[in-house]
């Protein structure tokens, strides 16, 4: 990305991250102490600082969160999940439980609830063997 296009779209972000990461103000280009190309530089470096950085979240959301808020939310998913499955295969009274809904992701839509099937549609014999028979000529 152009350092002149973030200084321009993110100029508020860009310098609160200079001066708490590296004790730079953005100001300094103006007065000409401060290069673009170190300001490219710094950038770069934010860019890496997922979770933290001012800049990086206003030019992407789902970076305030680091890889391990990702990895804590899919193991929080996959535990609900399976907890779900379990009670559901020995309750006697399951039928009334609900698919638990996935942990929000910063950035990303909101999961849709999962609307039950009211009937279970199997395949006749003659549109499995069909289907069989054209994955063999594959």
């Amino acid at each position: 990305m152009a350092v002149a296009r973030v200084i321009r779209e993110f100029h508020d972000e860009l310098e609160a991250d200079l001066l708490e990461f590296f004790g730079v103000d953005l100001l300094d280009v103006w007065r000409g102490r401060l290069s673009l190309r170190r300001v490219g530089v710094l950038i770069d470096s934010l860019m890496r600082k997922n979770g933290r950085s001012a800049l990086l979240m206003a030019m992407d959301e789902r970076s305030s969160w680091s890889d391990t808020d990702y990895l804590l939310a899919r193991v929080s998913d996959a535990l609900e999940l399976s907890n779900f499955l379990f009670i559901r295969a020995h309750a006697d009274k399951s039928d009334d439980l609900e698919i638990p809904i996935p942990i929000a992701r910063p950035g990303e839509p909101e999961p849709e609830p999962h609307q039950p099937e009211t009937q279970n549609d199997f395949a006749t014999g003659e549109e499995l063997s069909s289907f069989l028979g054209r994955m063999n000529s594959l």
